[in-house]
C-alpha cells in the first residue's frame, strides 16, 4: 500500500503526492513525488474562517441594503432593471427580488424574505435584518473561539424560546373587530407610500377579506388569492374600491354588442370560437370558383353552428380565455351577446369563483347548468381605458380591488401597500392572535431572552445572549431611521420594559415611547412568529458551511498538459482504477 500525504500548493486545488514505502523501492532506489491533482483547474475554493467569513459578510451586505427601509420614516429604493423600466419602493420582498444578486450565502437572505412574503405577506424587511444582524453577532462569537455548532444550538434554542414568550405577550381579536382589524391594516401600509390613503385603503382591504373568508369546520380560512388588484392610471387613491364580484380589464370585442346586460347567464369558454381545423396535415384541391365558394360555405356553416350552440344553451355573455373568429363576433353581436376574448386564466378561475359558472373546454357540451350568473355586466371606462364589471353576485367566492392613483408609481406603490394589508388582516382573522408594534415586542424578547440564557450552562448561554442582542437591531434600525438618538431610545425602552410595561415602543413620528397598544400599532403574531424563524434558520444554515468549492464546470478532470505522462494518463493515477474515476481517489 502507498501512504499519501496532502499539500496545499495553490490557493485554489489540492493535490496529492503519494510516496512509496521505504520497503517498496522504484528501479533507481529513489521515491516517487509527484502530484495528482483532484480538482479542475479553475476551480475556487475556500474553506474554514475564510468561508464562514465571505458567507456572513455577504448576507449582512444584503441585510444593510434594506435596513434603511424600515418602518414608517424608512427611505425608499430606486431599482432600474436592464430593460430600464423602474420600480420605487421600500419593500423589502420587492427590493430583493429585484436585486441581480450572484453570492450564494446572499440569495439565502432573498429567499428569507421571499418566504415571509409567501407566509404572511409583511415583514420582509424586518426577516432580512434579523438574519444580518443575527449572523453579525455570530461573528463575534466565532472570534472567541466558539464552534459554529454551539452557536447554531444556541440559536435554534433561543428562537424557540422567543415563540413562547410572544405567545404569551399575544392579545386575541375577533373577525367582527372591524376597528382592531383595520389598525392592523393600517400599520402593515405605513411607510408604504400610501400614508395619506391609508385610512381608506385598510377599509377596502378588511372589506374584501371578509368578502373572501370561509368557515370549515370551526375554523376560518381566507384565500387572498380570489381577491383580485386591479390597478388604474388616473383620479386619485381614493377614488380606489372594492367590487363585490369581478373586474376584467377587457373590453366587448364588437361594437354592436350590447355595453350592459341584466340577469346576466354567463358562459366561461376555454377553446376558441373558431371553425376547427383538422387535426391531420391534409391538402385540398379547389379547381373551381364554385368549389371555392362551398368551402367558405362550409366554414360558415360551422362556425354558426358552433355560434348557435352557445346562443341555445341561454347565454347572453361569453367569457372567452382563446380567440373569437371575426364571423362569430358578428353572430353573437346580431343575438345580443357580449362576448370577451382572450381573457387570462386566473381572472377564469375567479369569474368561475365569482359566478358560480363551469370552466368549459369544449363548446359542443355547453348546457343551461354550465352557465354562472350575475345581476349584470357592464362596461365602464376607467381612466383612458374601458373595463367589465360583473356585479351582483349571489354568493362571490371571488371579488376585486380597483386600485386608482395619479401616476404609475403611485398606483404600483399602492398595490404593494394594498397586498400587504390583504395578507396580515387574512392571517389575523385566521389566527385570531396579534402584538403590538413598534419595536415593543423585539425589545422584551431581548430582555426576557437574556433572563433565560442566565438559566444556562455551558457555551451555549453565549449565544442565546447574543441572540437577546440581535433583537434589539429592529427598535435601533427604527430610531436610526427616524433620525432619534438610538441609545437614548433603547434605554428608555428597556427602562420601560423592566417595569413591566411590555406594550412600550417607539412613536418614530414624534420620538416618544408610548403604548403601542392604545395607539393602534398592531401586528399578526405569525408575522414575528415567521420572521424569527426564518432568519434563525437562514442564520445557522450560513454559520454551518466551513468549506466553499465552486467549479467553472465541464467534463472530466483539467489537468494541465505539461503533467499529463506517456498514454494521457495522469501521474499518480492507479492501474485498474474505473473509468471516469478522478485521480488520486482510492
Amino acid at each position: 500500500m502507498q501512504n499519501l500525504k496532502i499539500n496545499l500548493i495553490c490557493k485554489d486545488s489540492y493535490v496529492y503526492y503519494p510516496t512509496m514505502n521505504e520497503q517498496e523501492p522504484n528501479i533507481k532506489g529513489q521515491h516517487i513525488d509527484q502530484p495528482v491533482f483532484i480538482l479542475r483547474e479553475g476551480t475556487q475554493r475556500s474553506s474554514g474562517k475564510e468561508a464562514q467569513k465571505s458567507n456572513i459578510m455577504a448576507a449582512k451586505a444584503v441585510a444593510n441594503a434594506v435596513r434603511t427601509t424600515l418602518g414608517p420614516k424608512g427611505m425608499d429604493k430606486m431599482l432600474v432593471n436592464a430593460f430600464g423600466d423602474v420600480t420605487i419602493t421600500n419593500d423589502g420582498a420587492t427590493i430583493l427580488k429585484e436585486m441581480d444578486i450572484e453570492h450564494p450565502a446572499a440569495k439565502m437572505i432573498v429567499e428569507v424574505a421571499r418566504t415571509q412574503d409567501d407566509e404572511v405577506g409583511d415583514g420582509t424587511t424586518t426577516a432580512s435584518v434579523l438574519a444580518g444582524e443575527l449572523l453579525n453577532m455570530a461573528e463575534d462569537l466565532l472570534e472567541q473561539e466558539i464552534h459554529p455548532t454551539v452557536i447554531a444550538s444556541g440559536y435554534l434554542q433561543a428562537a424557540q424560546k422567543a415563540e413562547e414568550i410572544l405567545k404569551g405577550i399575544t392579545k386575541s381579536v375577533s373577525e367582527e373587530d372591524d376597528d382592531i382589524l383595520i389598525k392592523i391594516a393600517n400599520t402593515a401600509m405605513t411607510g408604504k407610500g400610501a400614508e395619506g390613503s391609508s385610512e381608506q385603503l385598510a377599509k377596502l382591504a378588511v372589506k374584501a377579506v371578509h368578502a373572501v373568508t370561509e368557515k370549515k369546520n370551526d375554523k376560518k380560512f381566507v384565500d387572498i388569492d380570489s381577491i383580485k388588484i386591479e390597478k388604474k392610471v388616473g383620479g386619485s387613491i381614493n377614488d380606489s374600491e372594492v367590487i363585490e364580484g369581478m373586474v376584467i380589464d377587457k373590453e366587448r370585442v364588437h361594437p354592436y354588442m350590447p355595453k350592459h346586460v341584466k340577469e346576466a347567464r354567463i358562459a366561461l369558454i376555454s377553446e376558441p370560437v373558431e371553425y376547427k381545423k383538422t387535426e391531420v396535415d391534409a391538402e385540398i384541391n379547389i379547381t373551381s370558383p364554385e368549389q371555392l365558394q362551398q368551402f367558405l360555405d362550409q366554414e360558415e356553416t360551422m362556425l354558426k353552428n358552433v355560434t348557435n350552440k352557445i346562443i341555445d344553451s341561454g347565454a347572453n355573455v361569453i367569457f372567452c380565455q382563446k380567440g373569437i373568429d371575426d364571423m362569430a363576433q358578428h353572430y353573437l353581436a346580431k343575438a345580443g351577446v357580449l362576448a370577451v376574448r382572450r381573457v387570462k386564466k386566473s381572472d377564469m378561475e375567479k369569474l368561475a369563483l365569482a359566478t358560480g359558472a363551469n370552466l368549459m373546454t369544449n363548446i359542443e357540451e355547453i348546457s343551461d347548468p354550465d352557465l354562472g350568473g350575475a345581476g349584470q355586466v357592464d362596461e365602464k371606462k376607467i381612466g383612458e381605458e374601458n373595463m367589465l364589471y360583473v356585479t351582483g353576485c349571489k354568493n362571490p367566492k371571488a371579488v376585486s380591488i380597483v386600485v386608482r392613483g395619479g401616476t404609475q408609481h403611485v398606483v404600483d406603490s399602492a398595490e404593494r401597500a394594498v397586498e400587504d394589508a390583504l395578507h396580515v388582516v387574512g392571517v389575523v382573522i385566521e389566527d385570531e392572535k396579534l402584538v403590538t408594534g413598534g419595536g415593543s415586542p423585539e425589545v422584551e424578547l431581548s430582555l426576557r431572552l437574556r433572563e433565560y440564557a442566565a438559566t444556562l450552562k455551558g457555551r451555549q448561554q453565549l449565544a442565546v445572549d447574543k441572540f437577546a442582542d440581535a433583537m434589539e437591531i429592529i427598535p435601533r434600525t427604527l430610531a436610526d431611521n427616524a433620525g432619534l438618538d438610538t441609545l437614548d431610545i433603547l434605554v428608555q425602552l428597556r427602562s420601560r420594559h423592566e417595569m413591566g410595561d411590555v406594550n412600550a415602543g417607539l412613536d418614530v413620528m414624534n420620538g416618544y415611547i408610548i403604548d403601542m397598544k392604545e395607539n393602534g400599532v398592531l401586528d399578526p403574531l405569525r408575522v414575528k412568529t415567521q420572521a424569527i424563524n426564518s432568519a434563525t434558520e437562514a442564520a445557522i444554515m450560513i454559520l454551518r458551511i466551513d468549506d466553499i468549492i465552486a467549479s467553472e464546470g465541464g467534463n472530466g478532470p483539467d489537468v494541465p498538459p505539461e503533467m499529463m505522462q506517456g498514454g494521457g494518463i495522469p501521474p499518480g493515477a492507479m492501474g485498474g482504477m474505473p473509468a471516469g474515476m478522478p485521480p488520486g481517489i482510492i
